[in-house]
């Protein structure tokens, strides 16, 4: 990888995060050491050593294709590295960690589903046990103010016992966000979860995201194809592309040089109105501008 370009100013101030201070010899949330990740011959990423302290936002970008859903199934223990290794607290990668709190894509719901919002909250909390999880009694009692207090911490309380396939696409994503915080996780994995949703909700749950990262001093790991909704929290920025990457502040990484080197082919990063636009002559950045509202990842098996 190579040393990220001079850069203007960042298109906006970050301030730092304010969450519960970690002792100074606590390990970093994630720690990626010359980690690589591929699949047959193809390589999607190769030599990365990223390092997330708690309380740090991090957000990864790249076109489809480049491996941004692959490092979270990684980092869930889904997926083995190629090389290199991993850790989430000290403790190698692996499935079941509840020490990792994961947010997915807005998702349809069938309509018929009853199944209420404080029941998938629920799932946060005991749906890692096998078999029914069954409370009664003082234990009953402490697993429902549990849940209660996700969602006024969400600002879900008011559609807690709504069935989640009435509730619109903002509102079920704070719930997604709830169950994800249920196991006070040191790591918050986010895999897209402003897509399909309007610009006031992305700006919403982007605003959630961060409030929560600094109350409880989580560590976000943010999977994005715009990053104008994250990008007032953002302390780091990971872009991944054609097997290689760049990481560092958004103004060193979103240059017009830097990604230019990166795709071996002409980039341009504008920057209007506190926005950034990413423009290609090409097809070679294969993916929509980080002002496209609407952005979705293709599906595939890299991505």
């Amino acid at each position: 990888m190579t040393e990220p370009a001079t850069a203007p100013a960042p298109a906006a101030v970050r301030p730092a995060p304010a969450g519960p201070a970690a002792p100074a010899n606590d390990p970093p949330a994630l720690q990626l050491r010359d980690a690589g990740l591929g699949f047959g011959r193809r390589t999607l990423w190769t030599h990365l050593d990223l390092s997330i302290a708690r309380g740090e936002f991090v957000a990864v970008l790249g076109s489809n294709g480049s491996g941004k859903t692959s490092l979270l199934r990684t980092i869930l223990g889904e997926v083995a590295l190629t090389s290199g290794s991993g850790a989430i607290s000290g403790r190698p990668l692996g499935r079941g960690s509840t020490d990792v709190g994961y947010v997915p894509q807005k998702i349809a719901i069938d309509a018929a589903t009853m199944i209420k919002a404080r029941d998938v909250v629920r799932m946060g909390l005991d749906g890692h046990r096998w078999g029914l999880p069954v409370a009664v009694g003082a234990r009953r009692r402490r697993i429902r103010s549990r849940i209660d207090e996700l969602l006024e911490s969400v600002g879900a309380g008011e559609f807690g016992d709504a069935p989640v396939s009435m509730l619109s696409g903002g509102e079920l994503q704070r719930i997604r966000v709830a169950e994800a915080l249920a196991s006070d996780p040191v790591l918050l994995l986010c895999d897209e979860p402003l897509a399909a949703l309007d610009l006031r909700h992305q700006q919403d749950i982007a605003a959630l995201i961060d409030a929560q990262r600094r109350l409880r001093g989580t560590a976000v790991l943010f999977v994005t194809h715009d990053i104008n909704p994250v990008l007032p929290y953002v302390d780091q920025v990971l872009y991944l592309a054609g097997g290689s990457f760049r990481l560092g502040r958004p103004d060193e990484v979103l240059t017009s040089a830097g990604l230019s080197e990166l795709y071996g082919a002409p980039v341009d990063v504008l920057r209007a109105q506190g926005r950034i636009i990413v423009v290609s002559s090409t097809e070679a950045v294969g993916h929509q501008s980080h002002d496209d509202h609407a952005a979705t990842e293709l599906g595939g098996e890299w991505r």
